[in-house]
């Protein structure tokens, strides 16, 4: 039987209230409050059955801890996305808000603000749901701000929507590592990543907003991790105007990314992207890149892991604007060079690398990436240290069958 446990603080606030109405208006005792809240949510967290529903009322609720979840079934509800808070700004111990390790786990209704570290991990679970769920650091954009926002990874069957993330020092919505996810009707602004699909296979990124981070859509393969990813669809999003400078740590592959990009392809096989509207990215609208292009070097790097991005279909996208001032000393010389002072770049920037000796059905065969409805396209010659770059796009001419839509298999 689901058992309903409603933490709620209307008892101690009743007992005050009684005694001291005066001092109650003047905060201290709401401050009691919180913090025997903070205790209770903690304690019905470590204590959390298959089944149970914990309901956190609407307020401002403080902590100086890391939350953390280790069980099957659980549902966490709060009041409502702008009702219910969840505020780590006096933080002192833990490395995030939340650490979730469980299936069959769903977060809904209510805002994570200013964790040291992450806002929302979910780690090693299945059949994962985070609904109209928000994380911020109400600071700005900091380097100090945590990595991730909202953070699944190694997970399967993931369902991210109606949510939002903001201030992210890497990712403001991150699937890692995982199988099967959807994310959908959310929004990413002033991240360094807006929305970040890494090493994730099978993903479907619809119906979402990301605008003013350094990078908008962000799709990669990264060296040294358990997996590598591919099978994804990015379609019917708004990405514009991702111009925020970038405030990645150093030495981190997002840190990597251009001021200005709005959707980026790295290193990642299989990937369509289509229905877009993907506007006024100052570095240009759409780049496909390879690992090499990152400065990221990573020794753990598998033998088997594939740098090129290949079958990358990229098609009736709505493409506007952008392309006129890249980041960075070889972009904005690349751009001067082909363009002019006043110039452009066109729709796609393309860096060049790719596997020279890729066979398919015994025949030798280049990178597959193909283009539709776009402006033009740079192929900037990474490779020879952009001295050769190329606006030819009779090779990019082609198409590629459509990939299958993700299905949760939820009912």
């Amino acid at each position: 039987m689901q058992r309903s446990i409603t933490l709620a603080i209307a008892a101690t606030l009743s007992v005050l209230a009684a005694g001291c109405q005066k001092q109650a208006a003047q905060g201290p005792e709401v401050a009691a409050a919180d913090g025997a809240f903070a205790a209770t949510l903690q304690e019905r967290l470590l204590d959390a059955k298959p089944g149970d529903v914990i309901d956190i009322p609407a307020g401002k609720h403080q902590f100086e801890r890391s939350l953390s979840l280790r069980a099957d079934g659980v549902t966490i509800r709060g009041a409502g996305m702008d009702k219910t808070v969840l505020s780590f700004k006096g933080q002192k111990a833990g490395a995030e808000g939340l650490l979730v390790n469980g299936d069959n786990f769903t977060i809904e209704n209510l805002t994570i603000e200013d964790s040291k570290g992450d806002g929302l991990k979910i780690s090693e679970s299945e059949h994962i749901t985070i609904r109209g769920i928000k994380v911020q650091w109400t600071g700005g954009p900091s380097t100090k701000n945590g990595a991730y926002g909202i953070y699944p990874v190694l997970t399967k069957n993931v369902l991210i929507e109606n949510t939002i993330s903001i201030g992210a020092s890497d990712a403001g919505i991150y699937v890692g590592q995982s199988d099967g996810v959807i994310v959908r009707n959310s929004r990413a602004e002033q991240n360094v990543a807006g929305i970040e699909v890494e090493n994730t296979r099978n993903a479907d990124v619809y119906d979402n907003v990301a605008t003013g981070n350094t990078g908008g859509i962000l799709v990669f393969n990264m060296p040294g991790l358990s997996q590598q990813g591919a099978n994804i669809r990015v379609f019917n999003n708004k990405v514009i105007a991702n111009n925020h400078a970038n405030f990645g740590a150093k030495g981190t592959p997002v840190a990597s990314v251009p001021a200005g990009s709005g959707i980026v392809i790295n290193s990642n096989d299989d990937i369509e992207v289509f229905d877009n509207e993907v506007r006024d990215n100052a570095t240009t609208n759409i780049i496909i890149s390879s690992v090499y292009s990152t400065g990221y070097k990573d020794s753990s790097a598998s033998p088997n892991f594939d740098p090129y991005p290949e079958r990358i279909y990229v098609h009736n996208n709505t493409l506007s604007g952008g392309g006129d001032s890249p980041d960075g000393f070889d972009l904005k010389a690349l751009k001067v060079a082909m363009y002019g002072l006043t110039g452009n770049f066109p729709d796609v920037l393309w860096d060049g690398y790719y596997n020279k000796e890729r066979m398919v059905d015994g025949v030798k065969t280049g990178p597959q990436i193909c283009l539709r409805n776009v402006n033009g396209v740079v192929n900037a010659d990474g490779p020879g240290g952009y001295k050769n770059p190329s606006k030819d796009a009779k090779p990019f001419d082609c198409e590629l069958p459509r990939l299958p839509a993700i299905d949760l298999k939820r009912g």
